[in-house]
């Protein structure tokens, strides 16, 4: 016999099938006239709708027959199976057929609790893959590398095994290499972390990232941890008109100070283009209180670079000598790029003849005539700087550089 009054709410939840709480009261109805299947099959339209709701939970696993002793999942908590309560992995099993998507269980998170969003990485790159940059290295030695290397006279001066540095510079001439090589050099973790894995449109996530990744780093101590496009993680709060992304700086400051949990181990080394952009109290003493400019490669270091790049390809009468002073300005990635341009020349060549050949010199002089050095711009906007915004002397290094080079 049909009961009138189960009738009718199905008929109103028919009406109106966005209205969660009236599904669910039908739900708990059917429950108590026996009807569990077709309460199963409600809560689970109900939980599409609001997959957080913590009464649809417990008249799900009500109607699935869990154990009255059996506590009822938290809101904002996903149950697993434990081997002695609710399977919730059989229970996505049993609606399917009503709700394709998983709703209780995240198979990934399950399968890997650990898992972070960054890679810890070991790398295996040394200084001595860096070619030329003889003052780059200097100043990481004694930054760094030098009391590392030397516990006992670390302990003598006080010295503490944390830091942090700022690389700055034109783009594509190496800071992220160098912060590979800096791991390297230390035997430490490498954690690369970019604008694009930390910011967040929600508020809160952005600091919670930030909180995440330098916890990540202190757990898997000794490790240089990189932030990369500091100059937009870490702008100038008062450039700022977004009030989250001066508390994701604010929250920067704090992981960076070391304030609640001791970064003792972990070497901060962020790398920008435009230094002028980063908030000055990052720049603070025991924050990124070390400055290292990171110029266009010296022809010994574009030698190396040639080389680097033409290693594994068909190569014959190259002169490394004459292609590094050929490319005075050019960047690591523009002769990266010269290279790739060359091998396309000579792959065309070879698709146009149906005969293979080496890349020459004669492949390489003409890629230089199509890539031209991408730093211009770069020294265009720093030319401003440090002519009129360098009262403290902080690019004084940039502007003998640029004055030695004829770019002032």
């Amino acid at each position: 016999m049909s009961n009138p009054l189960l009738d009718a709410l199905t008929r109103a939840v028919d009406a109106a099938p966005d209205d969660v709480t009236l599904r669910l009261h039908l739900a708990e109805l059917l429950m108590t006239d026996g009807q569990q299947d077709a309460a199963v099959s409600h809560c689970a339209v109900a939980l599409q709708h609001d997959p957080s709701n913590a009464e649809a939970r417990v008249l799900m696993s009500r109607a699935m027959g869990v154990p009255s002793a059996q506590p009822a999942p938290a809101e904002g908590d996903v149950p697993t199976h434990t081997g002695k309560g609710f399977d919730w992995g059989q229970a996505e099993s049993d609606i399917s057929d009503v709700a394709p998507e998983p709703m209780f269980v995240d198979e990934g998170a399950a399968s890997d609790p650990s898992a972070s969003a960054w890679d810890v990485e070991s790398s295996t790159v040394t200084l001595a893959d860096v070619g030329g940059m003889t003052q780059v290295k200097e100043r990481l030695n004694a930054a760094f590398l030098a009391p590392m290397r030397n516990p006992e006279l670390r302990k003598l001066y006080g010295k503490s095994l944390r830091g942090g540095m700022l690389l700055y510079g034109p783009p594509g001439c190496g800071k992220t290499f160098i912060g590979r090589a800096v791991a390297g050099e230390m035997g430490a973790h490498f954690v690369n972390v970019g604008l694009a894995d930390v910011l967040d449109m929600y508020v809160g996530t952005s600091e919670r990232n930030i909180q995440d990744v330098f916890r990540l780093a202190r757990d898997n101590a000794p490790c240089v941890l990189f932030l990369d496009e500091v100059d937009a993680l870490g702008q100038k709060r008062s450039m700022t008109r977004n009030s989250g992304m001066r508390t994701a700086v604010n929250q920067l400051l704090t992981e960076l100070d070391g304030a609640v949990t001791s970064n003792e181990g972990v070497f901060v080394i962020a790398a920008t283009n435009q230094p002028w952009d980063v908030d000055p109290a990052m720049r603070r003493p025991g924050r990124l209180d070390r400055t290292l400019l990171v110029l266009p490669p010296d022809a010994e270091a574009r030698e190396s670079i040639f080389r680097h790049h033409l290693r594994h390809r068909p190569v014959e009468g190259i002169d490394l000598r004459r292609l590094a002073r050929a490319t005075e300005g050019y960047s690591g990635a523009d002769i990266a790029h010269v290279c790739e341009t060359a091998s396309e020349h000579a792959l065309l060549d070879g698709v146009r003849t149906g005969k293979a050949r080496m890349i020459g010199m004669g492949d390489l002089e003409a890629a230089l005539q199509e890539v031209r050095p991408s730093t211009g711009p770069w020294f265009d906007s720093a030319r401003n700087v440090v002519q009129f915004a360098n009262e403290d002397g902080t690019y004084n290094e940039l502007r003998e550089w640029m004055r030695k080079h004829r770019k002032l």
